[in-house]
């Protein structure tokens, strides 16, 4: 009976791992794309391509970024209630609220693309053409957000993960070979690298395009079921427009403003990094370049982890708004204590597994770059990887039990104390790129502990330690130790990365596998919530790991 339990109420997992397994897919094929490009632009054209990518992202963030999940939580709530129309109302409402903030944000980035190059971007020669192609995606993204909260809030994930994967696809195929024409067809202008950088975002748009037409057709085969449930409700009460959209506000708000000043982190970042390089006389070429690796390489592999966390934080909101409202303490105790586990299983290995494969991994993805560099930013600041993924989640446990404000005032605290310790490193040390690097760390650090002692505070809840923190780090450091004993041995024989590499990679999933379940991390039934976890189930059967 017990285990049934469990399995009923951390069924948020399952959809929770639907999206996550999309979200590493999607990072994935952005990592392979961005071999190609990188080869294309070089490192000068990328750091022109990652600070639009800064621009364009604190744009969307104040515009929509909080919409998917914000009208998931609404939706949610509404629904658990009965409510269906009034769910439904408000996704209306919504969308025409995305209509407004992402018009009036794309029409701001376009028209101000100039004005953002000649003030805060001049060494970025050329950075307004990828802004203004980047304008009308916001729009897109602000629309296509609202349906994916609507579905996310009737607990699937589906049609978020598959417009996520077609939207990468299409980005990567137009990315590419747009970065190729407009490079070889500017090749005598003095903005070249902004050309090349202006194709690769032309793969965004036409990505955010694709995902949107999937969306709208899928909420085309959605409305019946949304009619006839609305047809059932004898519970809603019309509403008016201004209680609406104070509620959408209410709950928008909170959450851009949390994301806005996590983005701002990175846009100070390089304005703190251009201007102690340019006191210590270093040419822009070698500043753009810097960023460039640190941007691409760095942190585009750690945010291939982190993708766990968003997606297990944002199937878990519905559920947990869900049992907040129905006043049932154990069943919210229980659903928060399986996400931070089920994150932090994943993200030990992955912070352990970048530390000692980060530097082979990137001579593999970006043959004409610092790789040695990119590696030891790697072994520096792959520790991030467990604190981000552990403030999304405490930030969504927040946000779901209506303590909206709490993770902008933790946000809002580590900002400051971020921007005085990357300032004070880059001014008073040789550090250097890595100062930024440090701060990427010690950021997401201070988050999750406010985070956690709000969630103390507020939920009464304690997580449990040892199984989910101990094992994970030993197993991990363990795993990590004969990871890098088998790839050193295979480099010693072959002298061929790509040949180490895949032996290394095997023997670090498995010895991971085995090493968890040895030391009872989980429990058979916490091992079915993992993707394929009954195929995993047998094997560890087979291997004696799990208890009977």
């Amino acid at each position: 009976m017990g285990e049934d339990k469990q399995v009923k109420t951390s069924g948020f997992l399952k959809q929770g791992s639907v999206l996550a397994m999309a979200s590493i897919l999607v990072r994935m094929i952005g990592l392979v794309y961005r071999i190609p490009m990188n080869n294309i632009l070089g490192d000068e054209g990328m750091g022109i391509y990652s600070a639009s990518y800064e621009v364009y992202n604190i744009m969307l963030i104040i515009s929509s970024y909080g919409l998917p999940m914000a009208v998931s939580k609404l939706v949610s709530a509404k629904c658990a209630q009965g409510r269906y129309r009034s769910a439904y109302t408000l996704f209306r409402r919504s969308l025409f609220f995305s209509f407004l903030t992402g018009g009036a944000a794309a029409l701001l980035l376009y028209f101000g693309a100039d004005a953002l190059e000649s003030n805060f971007f001049a060494k970025y020669r050329g950075i307004a053409l990828p802004l203004r192609v980047l304008a009308p995606t916001i729009f897109i993204v602000a629309v296509m957000g609202v349906f994916r909260g609507l579905f996310q809030g009737r607990k699937t994930m589906m049609p978020t993960a598959v417009s996520q994967i077609f939207e990468q696809i299409i980005n990567a195929f137009v990315s590419v070979a747009a970065s190729f024409m407009l490079m070889r067809k500017y090749s005598t202008s003095p903005e070249v690298a902004g050309w090349g950088a202006a194709g690769g975002t032309m793969g965004t748009l036409f990505g955010a395009v694709a995902a949107f037409l999937i969306l709208f057709f899928i909420y085309l085969l959605y409305r019946p079921v949304m009619e006839r449930q609305k047809g059932r409700d004898r519970l809603s009460s019309r509403e008016s427009l201004a209680a609406s959209y104070r509620l959408i506000l209410w709950t928008v708000v909170p959450i851009i403003l949390s994301q806005t000043v996590y983005q701002l982190s990175g846009i100070i970042d390089v304005t703190l990094f251009n201007m102690a390089m340019e006191t210590k006389g270093m040419s822009a070429r070698r500043v753009s370049s810097l960023l460039g690796i640190y941007s691409t390489k760095y942190r585009l592999l750690v945010n291939v982890p982190t993708a766990v966390s968003t997606a297990i934080a944002s199937s878990m909101i519905p559920a947990l708004v869900a049992s907040y409202l129905k006043n049932h303490t154990r069943e919210v105790h229980q659903r928060v204590g399986l996400a931070i586990k089920f994150n932090m299983i994943i993200a030990f290995p992955s912070a352990v597994g970048l530390a000692v494969l980060g530097e082979p991994i990137l001579r593999l993805l970006f043959r004409n770059s610092d790789f040695a560099l990119g590696g030891a930013m790697l072994m520096t600041g792959s520790a991030c990887v467990i604190f981000y993924a552990l403030s999304t989640v405490t930030s969504g446990v927040l946000q779901s039990i209506d303590r909206m404000n709490l993770p902008v005032v933790h946000s809002l605290a580590s900002l400051v104390l971020h921007v005085v310790l990357v300032y004070g490193l880059l001014a008073f040390t040789e550090m250097g790129v890595f100062a930024l690097v440090l701060g990427n760390v010690t950021y997401p650090m201070l988050v999750c502990y406010l985070n956690g002692r709000a969630v103390r505070k507020h939920l009464g809840f304690r997580q449990e330690v040892v199984r989910t923190f101990s094992v994970p780090l030993i197993a991990s450091v363990l795993m990590g130790v004969l990871t890098y004993l088998v790839y050193q041995g295979f480099i010693l024989l072959t002298h061929r990365i790509y040949v180490a590499i895949i032996p290394a990679a095997i023997v670090a999933v498995f010895s991971y596998f085995v090493l968890v379940l040895k030391l009872q991390a989980l429990s058979r039934t916490e091992l079915y919530e993992f993707p394929f976890g009954r195929r995993m189930s047998i094997l560890a059967d087979r291997l004696h790991l799990l208890k009977m």
